[in-house]
Parts: structure tokens; sequence; C-alpha cells
């Protein structure tokens, strides 16, 4: 005998589950409906299959194949147009005209005695057997009442309560012989129960009800769905389960990683592939499908996660399902009865509503509060780049993919032949989407100049000599689970607004240029690079008196690459130097700040104990320095800014250092006494970068650990820095703690806001009014300065909803009583 399964339904009180996927292929158990049918077909001999399939039937088509995988033979019947319940059956005439067929929906979960209801068939020499079973509610159903014989005496379609007489209710379950298609007419619409079975009864034919003992359940509503996943946890339904039973209800698949420390309380379903870390807690009738991520802090209960979702730290989740390749970060929250569609992203703080429906590929932004559903707004990402370039998880907002396109539509900026110098850090994820981007950028006719693994300042000095551009992947500083691509002008310096604007658009409309055949793109790699660096810097940088001087120093390569740089660097200069975590760990690309903080603090004490005149530490890529004193005590960066300026300004005596403008204003007392002057930039770095490269600027750092040497380069430079440090000590014969002494105390204080992104503009107006008479410096954001010289400054963020806010007083107190005062302003435009 062969099997009808009927897959062609659009589900649409489904939605937006079924928005972008046939509901036959829902997962349950983190396995289709319809898997869960035919592996049931199986198991009672019914190994030749005929699917129906209409809406969304290639994605039915490419799941199942011809059912080898299964050990069953499958073909398809293609509906032009809805034919109905028995009209599709019908388009299958040809396959099933020689014996009695068995029909079953492929969207409703059940293990009942198939072979039963075969024999119950031919036992009866019926035409057409009904499968019935008994429901609690049976309004969604058709109602069927039998006889002692079991010869059905009466239908009735979805009846009102006024209207119900049985609990008996028609599952879509059938067994026919092949003389029914003689009732029902090809190529237009018809249904069994309001079209054939009133015909057949009418004519006298003998039709049969088989009342089925065992599971069943019509999965046609989001709560459905949801019991449905939980009845398998329970076992109250007879499926199999993928995976391994690690504990009572605790299932877990192949290749799955959960951490010992992990909280589990089954029933549950973990996923192949799968990673869940030490913290997340997943709870009762929760299931996590194939590739997803749960970070520590989650928790999930009673929620259903499709394939390749990421669960971000600190999220919740409850009783919710999220469709597959969503992206839900840090501390959202999805409330009882919400359902997110497919390839979403929840922001971060955001709170989705109990029965909010979010349909396929919206974004809801960072703090937002959803209470609506969200079906045709469509808020992508405003801008790609933030404040480290494009920035995101890898494989989650990072992806090979996305690296292709972005570097194809940087390519498209770039005329055809232009050459472009590429490099990363030495992580595996850097080197694996630096391999995308090459590949995107020679296919776009761009020739690629691959300095391979280097410190970010030699890989923007390289591009400097004779490219168009640069690209640059790291890890995102402090953070591990993310990368930043940073893109760079022909100057080696982060692309200007305008720049990032246009490459913006030509990724937004996707024109993409591609090259011709005999235009792709050539791949070399430059030799001696690190001597080229090397000799430049040397050249360049004043290091007059630091042979003479006996200095000994210590330094911190924090396993990265400016260990690369430091043995050639370090002999040249002729300086007593002891170097500390020189060797490259793929495993730590970047560090916490409590990893740094821990560094510097072995770093004071090398030292301290070795009677060294200063250590510096370098981060991982070499861009930024951070500095400990002759004492061992660390110069935080905001005083290691000073401490650079102090030293910079007293030897050159002239010209303009630049600083953003939320840096303390001691800095502009301590450049006047020097005979220098401050020139305010914004807080981005190319700003900095640009006033860096102005002729007349000896000195720039963001009090970030960040410093630009512009003799050199215009860009921050962690080596040039520390070169720079040791010639300004060695010739000014003061240590640092001496110069840390005579330069007043700042008290600057810094607190961040959440800002949904609607009223961002209204907040700034509002602290525009609020200032009254009171002057305002417009030059990044707005700062406010009080008559006695206290100033606060407001800056919207620009890729995240929040606002920065900055405040200066004569002590911590009167800082803290200013920025509390106008968080306050904040906060009331905000709500």
């Amino acid at each position: 005998m062969k099997a009808v399964v009927m897959a062609g339904g659009e589900g649409t009180r489904l939605r937006p589950m079924t928005s972008s996927m046939p509901k036959p292929l829902l997962p349950v158990a983190n396995r289709p409906i319809m898997e869960h049918v035919l592996r049931l077909l199986k198991r009672h001999g019914l190994n030749e299959t005929v699917v129906t399939v209409q809406f969304l039937a290639s994605l039915v088509k490419n799941y199942f194949g011809d059912g080898e995988e299964l050990g069953m033979e499958l073909t398809y019947a293609n509906e032009e147009k809805p034919l109905g319940t028995a009209g599709s059956v019908k388009n299958a005439e040809e396959a099933l005209k020689d014996d009695a067929f068995l029909v079953i929906s492929g969207d409703a979960l059940t293990d009942f005695d198939l072979t039963e209801l075969i024999n119950f068939h031919k036992e009866k020499g019926a035409l057409v057997t009904v499968c019935l079973t008994r429901v609690p509610n049976p309004l969604e159903f058709g109602i069927t009442i039998v006889d002692d014989e079991g010869k059905v005496e009466r239908f009735l379609e979805k009846p009102t309560w006024g209207q119900v007489f049985s609990d008996t209710v028609n599952t879509g379950i059938y067994v026919m012989e092949p003389e029914v298609f003689d009732y029902v007419d090809p190529d237009v619409p018809v249904d069994w129960s309001g079209d054939v079975f009133p015909q057949l009864m009418k004519e006298g034919k003998p039709i049969y009800g088989y009342v089925a003992e065992g599971y069943w359940e019509d999965v046609g509503t989001h709560e459905s769905y949801v019991k449905a996943q939980a009845d398998v946890l329970e076992g109250k339904v007879d499926v199999d389960i993928d995976g391994f039973e690690i504990s009572p209800g605790v299932w877990v698949a192949e290749g799955a990683e959960v951490h010992p420390d992990a909280v589990l309380r089954g029933p549950l379903y973990i996923g192949d592939y799968a990673k869940v870390e030490a913290g997340a807690e997943i709870r009762e009738h929760t299931v996590v499908g194939s590739n997803v991520v749960v970070k520590s802090g989650a928790f999930l209960h009673k929620a259903v996660v499709h394939d390749n979702v990421y669960v971000g730290p600190h999220s919740n989740l409850r009783g919710c399902v999220v469709g597959k390749n969503t992206d839900i970060m840090r501390a959202a929250r999805i409330e009882d009865g919400a359902v997110i569609g497919d390839e979403c992203l929840i922001g971060e703080e955001s709170i989705v509503q109990g029965n909010v429906r979010v349909y396929p590929f919206k974004t809801i932004e960072a703090g937002a509060f959803v209470n609506t559903s969200v079906i045709w707004e469509s808020r992508g990402q405003a801008h790609l780049f933030g404040a480290r370039g494009v920035s995101g998880i890898l494989n989650v907002e990072i992806t090979p993919e996305l690296a292709v396109r972005l570097a194809g539509a940087y390519a498209t900026t770039l005329k055809k032949g232009s050459t472009v110098t590429t490099a990363r850090d030495h992580s595996r994820g850097a080197r694996a989407l630096k391999r995308a981007v090459i590949s995107a950028l020679q296919a776009s006719a761009i020739d690629v100049r691959d300095l391979e693994n280097v410190p970010l300042p030699v890989a923007r000095q390289q591009t400097a000599r004779g490219s168009a551009g640069g690209i640059m992947i790291r890890t995102t500083p402090g953070v591990p689970d993310s990368v930043d691509i940073m893109f760079f002008d022909g100057q080696g310096g982060d692309l200007s607004q305008g720049r990032q604007r246009k490459l913006d658009r030509v990724f937004a409309r996707q024109e993409y240029r591609r090259a011709f055949p005999g235009e792709i793109g050539d791949l070399h790699f430059p030799a001696s690079v690190f001597d080229s660096y090397t000799g430049s810097l040397l050249r360049n940088v004043d290091i007059t008196g630091i042979a003479e001087s006996g200095l000994k120093v210590v330094v911190d390569a924090s396993n990265g690459s400016a260990g690369l740089v430091l043995p050639s660097l370090l002999g040249k200069l002729g300086v007593d130097s002891l170097t500390i975590n020189p060797g490259l760990d793929e495993s730590r690309p970047t560090e916490t700040a409590d990893m740094r903080r821990a560094g510097l603090v072995r770093l004071g004490e090398i030292v301290a104990s070795s009677g060294a005149a200063f250590g510096v530490r370098f981060d991982p890529v070499g861009e930024r320095l951070s500095l400990v004193d002759e004492k061992g005590r660390i110069v935080e960066d905001d005083r290691a800014l000073l401490v650079m300026l102090d030293l910079v300004a007293s030897e050159r005596r002239s010209g303009r250092v630049a600083l953003p403008v939320t840096t303390t204003r001691i800095a502009e007392q301590v450049a006047a006494y020097h005979g220098t002057q401050v020139e305010w930039t914004t807080t981005s770095p190319d700003d900095l970068t640009r006033v860096g490269g102005e002729e007349g600027t000896i000195f720039g750092g963001d009090g970030k650990g960040g410093f630009i040497v512009p003799e050199f380069s215009s860009v921050y430079d962690g080596t040039a820095a520390f070169v720079r440090l040791i010639g300004l000590v060695a010739r000014t014969q003061l240590t640092l703690s001496q110069i840390d002494a005579r330069i007043p105390r700042a008290h600057v204080l810094k607190r961040d806001l959440a800002t949904p992104w609607a009223v961002k503009g209204l907040v700034m107006r509002r602290v525009v009014e609020a200032a009254g008479d009171r002057y305002v410096d417009t030059t990044d954001g707005v700062r406010v300065v009080e008559a006695d010289g206290r100033w606060v400054m407001v800056l919207p963020d620009p890729a995240e909803a929040v606002t920065h806010l900055w405040a200066e007083g004569p002590d911590d107190a009167s800082a803290q009583a200013l920025l509390d005062e106008w968080s306050a302003v904040v906060d009331s435009a905000g709500r």
C-alpha cells in the first residue's frame, strides 16, 4: 500500500513561523513535523509515499529529496494552485490508481497504529475509512458520528458549541480505495469532508470511522506547536528523539557542547553542535536547535529555538518561539507567547512582550519595548560603521558572507587595478575572514598586498606606501568572540565620514563591481615589512641620548603581534630591556579589562624589582600603550596622556596638540605652561588623525592608550609612542612619577544612558534648551560650560541606542553632581 502525505498548506495561523518556511518543515524536537510523519509511515511498512506540495514546495523537496536517507521512496505531486484536501490527492491519482492508499497530513503529530487502521479498513470492505480520535475541544475539527459497526452516520465541519454533538473528530487520516477518485473533479478545489464524503453517504457507499488510540495533535496554532514540543519531551507521544538522554528527560544531540556549570532542568532538548556556556540556565520544555549558541547568564524556559540562533548573555526567553538564523543580543527579553520570525535581530536590552509577532528579517532596536506585532516595518542597521570599523560577533553578526559583501563594496569604491593592503591579528577568526576578503577584492579587479599577521600600526604604515586603501581584521578589544573589520584610506588612516557613507550606500544597494576573467586581481606578499617599519621609525623619531642614558625598561608584548617588531627594534635602540610575553597566543587575541589590569600589576612588580626606569604594555595589536612608573605603580590612561603631553610640550615649547573634547581641561593648563596650545577634536579617531597629520601638530592622544607621534605617523601607534617616550625620558632625566606629581589632578566622570533611536534628536534639543545662557561648545555633541569652569558633555552614540555623558569639576563630588543633573535632563527627554 502507498501513502499520500499532504504537505501543501500555507499554515497561515502559524505565521510568522510559516512566512518563510512551509508548515510541514517546522521542527518539533529539532526534527520537521513531516519527518516524524514519514518515520511513522515507514514503521508501519508504508515506504512508497507521494507528497502533495504547493506552498514553498521547493523547500520541502530539497529537504526530503527522494527519501533515500529515510529508507523510503518519495515522489511529489505539485499543485499550481490550492486544490483542497481531495483535489490535491486527485492531483496524484496516476500514482495511486492501482491499490488502496493511506492519506495523512504532513503537519500533524501522531503515533497512531496505522497497521490497525488499515486492517480495520480491509475487514469492513470500506470505500473510505476515516481515522477518528477524541479531543476535549472539538470546535476546530470536523465532528463525526459512527454507529456500533463503525459506519459513519454524520459529519459536521468545525461546529459551534451549540452544534457540538460528539467529541470524536476527524484527524484527516484516511484509508481509501481508488474508486473514490470518481467523485473528485480534476483541477478544481474539492474537500473530502465538505464535498466528497456527503456525496458518498448520500449514495450509501461504505464509509467507516476507526477510533484510534494514541497521541494526535493538529499543529495549527502557536499554542499547539509549543504544546507538541512539551508532549514529545514528556514522552506522551511515541516518536524518535535524536541524541542521548544524559539524565532523566535531558536530551543532548551529537556534537553539542554543554558546559558542566550550565544549569539544565529537564525535560529539554539540545540540538547537534549547539553550545551552552557556563552560567546559562535551560529549563523545562525548552528545545534548542542545531548550532545554537546560548551565552553565559541566558535563561530559557518553555522556549522553542530553531537552528543557528545566537542567544546573547543574560537574555531571557520564556514560552516563546524563535526562528532560525536570528540573533538575540545581550540582556534582551522575549515574553510568553511571543514569536520571532527567521533572520531577525533582537537588540540589546530590548523587550518583546507576550503574544507579539515579529515577522522575518526585522530588527528590534537596542532598548526597545515592543508591545505590538512588527509586520511591515524593518529598521535595519542605520550605519555599518561603529567606533572600530564594522564590528560584531564572529559568525553571528560578522560572517564570511558579510565579509565578502563588505570587501566587494569597498573594492567598488576604488578604481579597477588599484592596490589594497590586507592584514590581520593572530586569531583564527581573523585569518578565516581575511581570506574571504582577499577573494572578494581580487574578484573585483583589485590587486592585494597581504601582510598576514602584523601589528595594526604596521598595517597602516604599509597601506600608506602606495596602496589605495587597506583592510585590517582584528579581534574586538576586550570582546574575544567579536571581530572588527577596519577600512583604511590611502594614508593608512580610518575612512572619513564621507568615505564611510559612500561605502554604506554601495553596500546597501548591493551594487558590487565584478572583474572580467582577465581582470582578476593579483596577490603578493611583501618582504621585510618589519625591517622597513623599524628603519623608518628610527629615522623619524628623535632617539638621541637613549644609548648613553643607561635606561632599563620592561616591555610586555601581551602575547600579541607587537612582539613581532620588538626584537629588532630594541636591539637597534641600544636600550637595556626585558621583554615578557613575547610569543603569539592564538587563544588570546584580545584581553578583557581584568586581564589587562592583572598584566599591568605583574608588569609593575617586575619593574619595581628590576630597578627599571618604567614599564610599557602593548595591546595585542600594538596600537595602544599602557605605562607603569619606576615604582611599579600603574599610570592610568588619562594620566599617561598628561604625562606624555608634559614631556613633549616641555621639549618642543611650541606647536599644537590634538586632543578629543572629552579630555580634562587640565591638558590645556599643561600645554599652555610649556608654550603650546590644544586643538580640540571630535571623539572620532579619524578626526584626531586628521589634525595629527596637519603641519604644526606635535602630539595627539585619546586618553585611552592611543598616542599619535606626528613626525612618524598621524595614527595611533604604540611602538612609535614607546620609542618617543624612551627618548624623552632619557633626555629630560626625570622619572615618570616626578612628571606625574607636578601635574594637577583631574576629576572627569563618565556615564552611559540608554536612549531609543527615535528620541536621540529630541534629547539633544532638550540639552541645548536646558543650557540657557551658558556657553555651549558643539565641536562634538553638546558641551555645556558653567560660569565656574565646570563642564558637562552630552554625545549620542552613532552605533548604539546610548547617550554618553562626561562631566568635570574641581573634585569628584562636584563632577558627580553635574553628571546627575544632566542625566536627569537626558532621562526626561528620553521618556
